[in-house]
């Protein structure tokens, strides 16, 4: 299993944008080949970044998804929408699951 963690910075006045624009990608998510799993995390703590979390069969399959038309024309919907929820940057962990239940 692969696992790819985004965190996005994102100030707190536009979390809630983000997270509508990324409600609408959970459900897309279900039919990209090999992606086991999606999640959306909201902060508990205004401290703290939102993150989108994926599982993936294989590095492979996150790869072509990252690849796709498919991504790229959810990428291009976020540049178009930046003044509604400006982000000040993002970081991706990208990790190789080897003990999961």
């Amino acid at each position: 299993m692969y696992v790819v963690m985004n965190e996005l910075h994102v100030p707190k006045e536009g979390r809630e944008n983000v997270a509508a624009r990324f409600s609408e990608s959970a459900e897309k998510m279900k039919d990209v080949p090999g992606c086991l799993d999606f999640m959306f995390l909201h902060p508990a703590d205004d401290e703290n970044y939102q993150v989108v979390l994926t599982k993936w069969e294989s590095e492979e399959d996150y790869k072509a998804w990252v690849d796709s038309r498919a991504f790229k024309d959810a990428h291009k919907k976020r540049r178009e929408n930046l003044d509604k929820s400006p982000t000040s940057g993002n970081k991706i962990y990208e990790y190789v699951a080897k003990h999961h239940l």
